[in-house]
């Protein structure tokens, strides 16, 4: 065990309820270190172009009071919230908060859930991937947009057109899994199965992987990747599909 547990800040949605379950639970299960979880809040309970505008524009407030706790890195957990605003727009948001920060002599790592998703396919060398969101069909069209400007071939992929974030967060699994049978995987490096960090599917992947050949991601098993890269961690968390074992396989092959 590390002396000193790593702070992880989460900056939420109101009304979401599940990725202050996930990641606690993803990161509870790491062999060396420990790990907290520090959350500030924006209001939101529609997922709509509005109210994802109004919530953006709550984001300072909650940096400055992860800032306060000094936490080692936050993770703005909304992924829907950047990729509707536009291209690219994870970066921007990560250097905003990052400046933000530094200017309040926070020294945290700064992370969002889209480009945790990103980059972890990115990490992965995935080119074509299928995707499964809770999303109303205009929002889930921008996601998949989104996804494409950055590079990647979206072969395949399901909106469950659930509006209300309460409900997003109630989604039954056997409902995304019955999305994800729907799908033609054939010739994808890598299945989202969920690309919503609100959708619970934690306890999916592993399953999911096995039944379906591929390896299996959702934007919380991507955040919590990325976040175990931020603060210097070991990659090797079981039971949560392949992506997080990463460094226990590369230990294994050499």
């Amino acid at each position: 065990m590390t002396q000193k547990p790593k702070r992880i800040g989460l900056v939420v949605p109101s009304s979401n309820v599940t990725v202050e379950t996930e990641m606690p639970s993803i990161l509870a299960r790491h062999p060396d270190e420990e790990f907290t979880f520090h959350s500030s809040r924006m209001r939101m309970t529609t997922v709509s172009p509005e109210q994802l505008r109004a919530m953006n524009a709550q984001r300072e407030r909650c940096v400055i009071e992860l800032g306060d706790a000094g936490v080692d890195a936050i993770l703005y957990a909304c992924l829907v919230a950047i990729m509707s605003t536009g291209p690219g727009a994870h970066r921007d948001t990560e250097l905003s908060i990052a400046e933000q920060l530094a200017a309040g002599g926070s020294e945290a790592q700064a992370l969002s859930s889209a480009g945790a998703l990103v980059d972890t396919l990115t990490a992965m060398g995935a080119t074509r991937i299928a995707v499964v969101t809770p999303y109303l069909r205009p929002l889930a069209e921008q996601v998949i947009a989104y996804l494409e400007n950055e590079g990647l071939e979206v072969t395949d992929w399901r909106a469950l057109e659930v509006a209300d974030n309460a409900e997003v967060g109630c989604i039954p699994g056997e409902k995304v899994m019955e999305a994800a049978r729907s799908l033609d995987l054939s010739g994808v490096d890598v299945l989202v199965l969920s690309a919503c960090v609100q959708m619970p599917s934690l306890d999916l992947v592993q399953a999911a992987e096995d039944e379906f050949g591929v390896p299996v991601i959702t934007a919380a098993t991507a955040g919590a990747f990325q976040l175990l890269r931020a603060v210097g961690a070991r990659v090797d968390i079981p039971g949560a599909g392949s992506l997080l074992r990463a460094d226990a396989t590369a230990e294994t092959t050499h």
